[in-house]
């Protein structure tokens, strides 16, 4: 596996020796002081070019990065559009193990764009094309304060969705609960989450994508009682860890809204919990639910 020196030498001198390329940048975990370092670290490079276009016609070109194992055009994915012309990628598995996330955009696109993403840092700029960047930071990631309404609401998306999973499971529509608990309720949880660790920090971190550095800063008990809530496709295994999402929803939310100084409908909660609990004690044969 080629190491850190030699990608960056092979990306630079790669743009050293083409003319086309005017500068170069980078974005992503590798600019990151925050995140995990490993060998599965993607590099997420830029080149500023005057004309995207010549790129994308020679397919040939990239072939100096390596041997690819597999790739993908995702501009392709969706069909080309206009905006082709302005930024386009080539995300590149190499038989190495290396991965390299290549675009190619116009001066124009990233002048108006490099600005927005405070985690870029250039690497080479040949004939200053692009403007003035600070040291990269991963500031604009950081848990924001929630509003009394953002609380309110995130509570009661959680509790008023978590009918549907209550349903599915007594339904032993498996497929059906998982996709209301992780793509409704679970989201609801990492929010209260989040904002639980942006109190503890004074909101000055990222939790990361999905929230995967939130063990740095809950307990090693939060940690493992969020971890217990994902769940196979045991019915009764299901069940269970709901309900234990429930609680440490509840206890979570509480702590947010005592420490906010914002109000938790707590009745609403008890309600939706009681809920879930008597429809698990259904029988399969109930011709009413109350």
């Amino acid at each position: 596996m080629r190491n850190e020196t030699e990608m960056f030498d092979l990306i630079l001198n790669t743009a050293r020796e083409d003319s086309r390329i005017l500068a170069v940048y980078m974005n992503g975990s590798r600019t990151n002081k925050n995140a995990t370092k490993d060998i599965f670290q993607d590099y997420d490079i830029v080149y500023v070019v005057d004309e995207v276009e010549p790129f994308i016609k020679d397919r040939l070109w990239i072939d100096r990065f390596g041997e690819r194992l597999y790739m993908q055009y995702p501009e392709e994915h969706s069909g080309l559009s206009s905006d082709e012309f302005q930024c386009y990628g080539w995300l590149i598995q190499f038989t190495d193990g290396n991965r390299l996330d290549l675009h190619v955009e116009s001066v124009e696109h990233a002048r108006e764009n490099i600005t927005k993403d405070r985690l870029c840092e250039i690497l080479l700029d040949k004939t200053n094309v692009l403007p003035p960047m600070d040291l990269s930071t991963d500031q604009d990631h950081w848990v924001k304060r929630p509003s009394q309404f953002q609380f309110l609401c995130a509570c009661n998306e959680f509790w008023w969705c978590l009918n549907n999973v209550a349903k599915g499971l007594w339904r032993e529509e498996m497929v059906y609960a998982q996709d209301m608990v992780n793509y409704l309720i679970r989201k609801q949880l990492l929010k209260v989450l989040s904002w639980k660790v942006g109190i503890i920090t004074d909101f000055s971190v990222s939790i990361g994508k999905s929230g995967k550095y939130m063990n740095r800063w809950l307990t090693e008990v939060e940690w493992n009682e969020y971890l217990s809530t994902y769940f196979s496709a045991d019915l009764e295994e299901g069940w269970e860890a709901v309900i234990r999402m429930c609680h440490l929803f509840d206890q979570t939310a509480r702590y947010v809204g005592d420490t906010l100084g914002y109000e938790y409908n707590e009745a609403e909660g008890k309600s939706s919990l009681n809920f879930l609990e008597h429809v698990r004690r259904l029988p399969k044969d109930a011709k009413e639910i109350y």
